[in-house]
């Protein structure tokens, strides 16, 4: 009972935290397409209301709230830099320690806010941290949870890693680049599993590098299209394609060398297992 209190105490804590560093917000500007869509004179009580709209943030959880969100701190960025990092940062760490899904967009977003090479070291660092703060919880607070709410799985990943010692640290790229199993769930799932932090650090950090890669390059890409025509043009398939085909190289070496040296059997992709499928119908 003691580790739920103080996972929750922890949750707590971090969500107050957030939520004033959104509540705060500096001065923003009002959206430029309410202006148009109603001609006439500025009205004042309509300003006040529409820039109470904008600042009022939330994680985005479709492209047309992700483009709406990065429109407004597009803002903030060039006139309070500071603040629109340390907010980014916070709501990231947030989503990764808590295994809260979503990150995609906030890798986008990262793109759409910085470009694609910072975007790239801030998703991948922010990965890194907040995957690393979740091992930390759970070793913390959840061991002893997850071990009663997922017994087959955990069984079997204990399992795998056995099998693989001598070559662990490759496993685990391996199950970072071709998810057997969801990343929130390895996270929660290593402290069980006695993985070192440092060795988990670093298969965190490398290993999605891909995925990283893509959504922050999707991002930078997509927050430069103005219209339908745009995101079909030559010019941005030829960037997307390019970067669906440099994500696919490291992914192509592991999944070689795999073959030759890691005991895959049992696993499959998206965590689709006959251990997983147990779990379903015991709970």
């Amino acid at each position: 009972m003691r580790s739920i209190w103080g996972l929750f105490a922890v949750v707590t804590a971090a969500t107050f935290y957030l939520y004033l560093l959104s509540a705060f917000l500096p001065p923003g500007p009002p959206r430029a397409r309410h202006h148009e869509s109603a001609p006439g004179p500025p009205d004042h009580h309509t300003d006040q209301v529409t820039q109470g709209e904008e600042r009022r943030l939330h994680f985005p959880s479709d492209l047309e709230e992700l483009r709406d969100l990065a429109e407004l701190l597009k803002f903030y960025r060039h006139q309070h830099t500071g603040y629109v990092l340390v907010l980014f940062c916070s709501a990231y760490l947030y989503k990764q320690s808590f295994a809260i899904p979503g990150s995609s967009f906030l890798n986008m977003l990262a793109g759409a806010l910085f470009g694609p090479w910072y975007g790239l070291l801030i998703a991948c660092t922010l990965t890194t941290v907040g995957s690393t703060n979740c091992y930390l919880l759970s070793r913390t607070f959840g061991k002893r949870h997850v071990m009663r709410l997922f017994p087959d799985k955990v069984h079997m990943l204990q399992r795998k890693v056995e099998e693989n010692k001598s070559s662990l640290f490759f496993f685990l790229l391996f199950l970072r680049f071709f998810p057997m199993t969801p990343n929130w769930f390895l996270n929660i799932t290593c402290p069980i599993l006695n993985i070192p932090v440092p060795m988990f650090f670093f298969s965190v950090l490398i290993g999605l590098i891909p995925y990283n890669f893509i959504c922050v390059r999707t991002g930078a890409v997509l927050s430069e299209v103005t219209s339908m025509d745009d995101i079909f043009s030559r010019r941005t398939l030829l960037q997307l394609l390019l970067i669906a085909g440099s994500a696919l190289l490291p992914g192509a070496l592991i999944r070689h060398y795999s073959h030759a040296h890691l005991k895959l059997d049992g696993l499959e992709p998206n965590g689709h297992s006959t251990h997983l499928d147990n779990d379903r119908k015991n709970r």
